[in-house]
């Protein structure tokens, strides 16, 4: 079988609680349903809808989601707020604490019957995408990808991936599609200022494109440094 190597892994990412920041790894493990443990929590208002930074059918615009960070303890998350509390998952008062941050009432629940994903379980960037929007690697969790490419040069390289499947060691991931962006790649978060700008831009170089969507042809483990291969 025909490969061409593609870069090297540059950075690993998972979201414990759907658009909450999450955290930076060395290592993600991928099963059927996409990276363990990504976006498997989600804040959900009394009607059922999943707090995000955009409305839709299923989700409900959150103010200040991108304030909160969160991460596994075990198999539970700690959501760490901007007064530097921390609290895990399991503990009663959290769901007040997220309530007053957001400005309505949420509690904080695992994943059931209905996915937390927007479109896709995995989603990946490279950084020749991001010199092309002319951003620097720190802003790739602006996009909240799964996995950064590190590909030479310049240019949307990964819509050529479209329809392919691109092997990460042992790990095999179908390219479905491109990743439609919305006003939250333009939002403050962490050390990053807001960049209202940043969607019109996507806009008009690339149809408000940015990165793409896959889904897991064969699992196992994705670790930083490994090299990225299109079959």
């Amino acid at each position: 079988m025909t490969t061409t190597r593609l870069g090297p892994v540059v950075a690993l990412y998972r979201y414990p609680v759907k658009s909450l920041r999450g955290e930076r790894l060395d290592t993600l493990r991928v099963d059927a349903r996409g990276v363990a443990g990504d976006r498997l929590y989600a804040l959900r208002t009394p009607e059922g809808k999943f707090g995000s930074g955009k409305s839709t059918r299923r989700f409900r615009r959150m103010e200040g989601v991108l304030d909160l960070a969160a991460a596994y303890d075990g198999d539970s998350p700690v959501i760490a707020f901007p007064d530097g509390q921390a609290i895990v998952g399991s503990d009663p008062a959290l769901h007040d604490h997220l309530s007053a941050h957001v400005g309505q009432p949420v509690t904080l629940v695992r994943e059931a019957d209905i996915s937390h994903y927007d479109d896709s379980p995995l989603h990946l960037i490279t950084t020749a995408g991001l010199r092309t929007l002319g951003l620097a690697a720190a802003d790739a969790q602006r996009f909240r990808p799964n996995v950064v490419i590190d590909v030479p040069g310049y240019g949307f390289v990964e819509d050529t991936w479209i329809g392919r499947v691109v092997r990460l060691g042992e790990v095999r991931l179908r390219i479905t599609g491109g990743a439609v962006r919305c006003v939250m790649i333009g939002m403050a978060q962490d050390d990053l200022p807001e960049r209202p700008e940043l969607l019109r831009r996507v806009g008009d170089l690339h149809e408000t494109c940015f990165g793409v969507y896959a889904t897991v042809v064969a699992p196992g483990d994705i670790a930083v440094g490994g090299d990225a291969h299109l079959v």
